[in-house]
């Protein structure tokens, strides 16, 4: 067991001190920096890593690969194309390449150096194409132009540096400064001009300045004249204006007061027409109410003539109904007195159907009575009418013109309804004494009423004198109104006595089979009656 430990322990120790060693040998380096492995194997570039050296058969170097920053300043002086003698002092930043051939070709130059001598032999170089180039130059263009000098020395120094393994960052001309004040001056003509247009800009400025304040009196002279005159020429049309505005006024009073006179006439005029208007409406409601008395004392009569007819028509039925029963009781009776003659079955079937056929002659010849006393009811009821109306024919010729008259007249009257507005112009009367104003339209539908009798005889061919002339009572009242010489004989008719108005009572309305009775008889064609009477002329007594 202390055996098996031991040995345990031995091989610990042993792994241990070979990774130690391990540890030892193994090399590494950072990003900013190449290890370049030689010996054993060859020469190998390692960049941001690591890798063991064998001891006896290996070894290694470090190469830095940061940025190197040194200053270019030549102790010489550098003549320009000119012949000019300068210092120029530069800034030129340069490292190694990243690629494994770069890092070779560097190492291959400056393994074994140090950072100063590696400086040195750079800033050699450098320097030396610097003189190469300012002598290509003028001083001008080189205190000028110095990004120009610096691309110029970057393309010059890139070849060189690249077959180093290095690469140029960037090149800068700090300064440029020479011993005979050369570059002092070269400026000096600059300034002088400058300070010569300096001057001339300061002279031209205070002369426009004094022409300008010239210029601003005489504007302000000129402006102080123009506003006097326009002082005055405004004083003289506020005082034209004032005397518009007065006349304006005095204008207006005038055309106020003379619309306030017509407004006044017309007011007057209006209230004239309305009162007018006012009296024919009276006049109107006054034939209105007359004209339904009228047709009250018609609608009376008309009542007594309908009391009249129905009592004659339901008087005449009456009658044929009971004529009518008593020919069917005789026809009756002699239907069976004829059946029990003939004593036998076959002789009275056929007794029987004689018997029925002498009735259905009588029945026959009943209701051709009962049509014909229908029709001479009918007949006697229009005599009755005709004789009422005979009697009343003056209310009645009268009421219908009356009622009629309205109509006339409105449509008469229709066409001055929709005007709107009339305006009367008038300064006397005229040739026949019409009046003048409002007096004058009155007149005027005055005469288009009294034109209605010529216009009824134009349209109907009656004249509505000689209409009311066949009216009993009114055709004597018109001839009453005629001239003496136009009288039969040339002696004045006597005026008869106006029959006086004999008010009916009025009649209840009847709705018993009278009116049916007579509806009858209205709907029964005269050629249907005229046969039936003709029936009863030829049978049997």
């Amino acid at each position: 067991m202390a055996t098996l430990v031991g040995i345990v322990v031995g091989l610990v120790l042993g792994l241990l001190l070979i990774l130690a060693l391990v540890a030892k040998l193994y090399r590494k380096v950072g990003p900013n920096q190449a290890l370049v492995v030689y010996g054993f194997g060859g020469t190998k570039v390692v960049k941001g890593s690591g890798k063991v050296i064998w001891p006896m058969i290996q070894s290694s170097r470090e190469l830095s690969l940061e940025l190197m920053s040194f200053d270019v300043a030549p102790q010489q002086d550098l003549y320009t194309s000119q012949g000019v003698a300068v210092n120029v002092e530069a800034v030129a930043q340069i490292k190694v390449q990243s690629d494994p051939v770069s890092i070779l070709t560097a190492a291959e130059q400056f393994l074994t150096m140090d950072d100063v001598q590696r400086q040195g032999l750079i800033r050699l170089v450098m320097e030396g194409h610097l003189r190469g180039i300012v002598g290509q130059l003028t001083v001008e263009s080189i205190v000028k132009e110095p990004e120009m000098v610096a691309d110029r020395m970057r393309s010059n120094v890139a070849e060189d540096v690249h077959k180093m393994g290095l690469e140029i960052i960037s090149f800068t001309i700090r300064e440029v400064r020479d011993n005979n004040e050369y570059i002092l001056n070269m400026g000096k003509p600059d300034v002088a001009s400058v300070r010569r247009t300096a001057d001339i800009a300061v002279a031209e400025a205070e002369r426009d300045i004094a022409i300008r304040r010239a210029q601003a009196m005489r504007e302000a002279k000129i402006a102080e004249a123009a506003a006097e005159q326009e002082k005055v020429s405004a004083e003289s049309i506020s005082q034209t204006k004032q005397a518009e505005s007065v006349r304006d006024l005095e204008l207006k009073r005038a055309e106020y007061d003379r619309s306030v006179q017509e407004q006044r006439a017309q007011a007057d005029k209006a209230y004239e027409i309305q009162a007018n208007v006012q009296q024919q409406r009276i006049v109107e409601e006054e034939v209105r109410v007359e004209q339904v008395r009228k047709q009250g004392q018609i609608a009376v009569q008309e009542a007594e003539i309908l009391r009249r007819e129905k009592e004659l028509i339901a008087t005449v039925l009456r009658a044929a109904e009971v004529e009518k029963q008593r020919i069917e009781t005789l026809a009756q009776a002699e239907k069976q007195r004829e059946i029990f003659r003939a004593g036998g079955v076959a002789e009275a079937r056929k007794l029987q159907g004689e018997a029925e056929a002498v009735a259905l002659r009588v029945q026959g010849m009943a209701e051709a009575e009962i049509i014909q006393a229908k029709g001479a009811a009918e007949a006697e009821a229009l005599r009755i009418k005709a004789g009422a109306y005979q009697e009343f024919n003056q209310a009645a010729v009268i009421d219908r013109l009356l009622a009629e008259m309205p109509e006339v007249v409105r449509a008469l009257a229709e066409p001055l309804a929709r005007v709107d507005k009339i305006t009367v112009i008038s300064t006397g009367s005229d040739s026949n004494g019409q009046g003048t104003g409002v007096n004058r339209v009155a007149s005027d539908v005055t005469s288009m009423i009294a034109q209605f009798p010529a216009m009824l005889e134009s349209l109907t061919g009656v004249r509505l004198e000689d209409l009311l002339k066949n009216v009993p009572e009114t055709g004597s009242t018109f001839r009453s109104h005629e001239p003496a010489a136009a009288r039969s004989n040339g002696k004045p008719d006597p005026v008869p006595a106006r029959k006086p108005e004999q008010r009916v009572p009025p009649v209840p309305r009847v709705d018993a089979e009278p009116v049916d009775a007579e509806r009858g008889v209205a709907d029964e064609p005269a050629s249907t009656a005229a046969p039936r009477s003709g029936q009863k002329s030829n049978g049997p007594s």
